[in-house]
């Protein structure tokens, strides 16, 4: 995009200002940052953000969905969860491709908002994806005790933890590639769910050793279509939207993209189309398989529905496909949180160290650094589950919504500014549809998620803890360098 027909921010103030001849930065100009290499393409952006959404969401939380909604209430949430992801994604897509940079949802809000809220949504999406580290390591180490009880569970943490380094550390090129099959392995399980839950369903189930549930015949439960009451849909939305946290890595990835004016566009519709099948496919055949009141989080639903349907050794195969998924969300996590530091030490808002690259064109320092966040958050899950590590799951729930909220909120304003500053929409590689509509609803629907989660006991926590970690995030910025430009005036 042209520097003549946006509005700029300077990283160290938060009022816009008028186009003028300075050089643009990386942000502007629509260039990699320094070093960064743009070696990945549409398969590698959609497998990413397939990566980040298709894991213990899907794989094992979608029973509580489906106990607190109802079979056509999670059915229900899901869509809308598809629904909401698609309208973020329309204004990620605009800004993706405006400002294409590593680690780019703070940028995104410090050029359109202000730089106090860029740097809030970076530490809230680094804390995010640090907490979800630590949560991958220690249940794909638990899982692994099916089948290795006597060695403990630390020590696979130890190992999961250094095989995602190693990925992160060769290449973006060669972090995506392993992404991709990662991926590639969680697709297959959903596949084969909605393939023989459906065949199952319309009665040909030659495995199954006794009766069927026929078609939707589980959705008229003893309490009627919604069992809990619609309040039960709303209830679940935040967790829904939290299964499909991850889609927004495309924005992340936008700096190391090849040819994102064409590559963005294409991941972003081939995501939302899958997610939408596969998330939504699979609840559909899930709930319509197990009653309500007989799903939980003690078993993943997949296990119960293909054990159902008779297929062998299916608590194994499903065991193997769920560690692939929490190593695949882990690869990801890793991926985006060295990528939030790395640009936020661009901006001047995080040691200079971390924008250090190697040959390969890495953040080491960042990937390390993120990488002992991830083991932090780990051993205060065992050491302070109650306390610390509470605060730290309260607040990662919060994020993901949180920085949602950023994006759309981002497009809003950056949009408005690229008009009012004499820019044409039709110049635009990309323009997400129906403006101002799409971004009002996606931040209305977001903020409808965070105020029903006051209502629920199980889930309030991340209002406690969220809202004051984003207070503490605006207070530091103000003291740490607001009062900075203050004194230089």
């Amino acid at each position: 995009m042209e520097l003549s027909s946006t509005t700029r921010l300077d990283p160290q103030t938060s009022s816009p200002l008028e186009p003028g001849p300075a050089e643009p930065g990386p942000a502007e100009s629509g260039l990699p940052a320094p070093g960064l290499r743009r070696s990945m393409g549409p398969r590698h952006l959609v497998m990413i953000a397939m990566g980040g959404v298709i894991g213990s969401g899907l794989f094992l939380s979608s029973g509580y969905t489906i106990s607190q909604a109802g079979p056509l209430g999670a059915v229900l949430a899901y869509l809308v969860g598809a629904f909401v992801v698609y309208l973020v994604m329309a204004c990620l897509g605009e800004l993706a491709i405006a400002y294409p940079v590593s680690g780019a949802f703070h940028i995104y809000a410090a050029r359109s908002i202000g730089p106090a809220t860029g740097f809030t949504t970076a530490w809230l999406y680094w804390l995010c994806w640090a907490v979800a580290l630590g949560s991958e390591f220690t249940a794909a180490g638990l899982l692994m005790q099916r089948w290795f009880p006597g060695i403990e569970v630390w020590v696979w943490c130890v190992v999961f933890a250094s095989v995602l380094f190693a990925l992160n550390a060769v290449s973006s090129r060669f972090f995506g590639e392993s992404e991709f099959w990662f991926s590639i392995i969680k697709v297959g399980a959903i596949v084969v769910l909605i393939a023989f839950g459906g065949a199952a369903l319309v009665g040909f189930h030659p495995l199954a050793g006794g009766p069927h549930p026929f078609l939707l015949e589980n959705f008229n439960t003893s309490g009627g279509l919604f069992p809990n009451g619609f309040s039960g849909v709303l209830v679940t939305a935040l967790a829904v939207f939290y299964a499909f946290s991850g889609s927004e890595l495309i924005g992340v990835a936008a700096g190391e993209t090849a040819n994102p004016e064409t590559s963005i566009p294409k991941a972003m519709r081939t995501t939302v189309f899958r997610l939408l099948i596969f998330f939504v496919g699979a609840i559909a055949v899930i709930a319509a398989t197990i009653p309500y009141d007989q799903v939980g989080l003690d078993e993943s639903p997949f296990v119960t529905v293909f054990s159902s349907i008779g297929i062998p050794y299916a608590a194994d195969i499903m065991n193997f496909v769920i560690i692939t998924a929490l190593l695949s969300a882990g690869n990801s996590g890793l991926f985006s949180c060295a990528r939030m530091l790395f640009s936020l030490s661009e901006e001047g808002h995080a040691p200079k160290a971390f924008r250090k690259l190697t040959k390969q064109g890495i953040p080491l320092i960042a990937l390390c650094v993120s990488m002992v966040g991830g083991l932090a958050s780990l051993i205060s899950s065992v050491v302070a589950p109650e306390t610390v590590y509470l605060v730290l799951v309260s607040v990662a729930g919060f994020a993901v919504v949180g920085v949602w909220m950023s994006i759309t909120a981002s497009h809003f304003f950056h949009r408005r500014a690229f008009v009012r500053n004499g820019g044409n929409i039709y110049d635009l590689a990309y323009r997400a549809p129906l403006f101002p509509a799409v971004p009002i609803l996606a931040f209305t629907l977001c903020l409808i998620s965070l105020i029903g989660i006051a209502f629920d006991p199980n889930q309030v926590a991340a209002l406690y803890f969220g809202i004051p970690f984003v207070g503490a995030c605006y207070a530091f910025f103000y003291f740490k360098y607001g009062r900075r430009r203050q004194l230089a005036k």
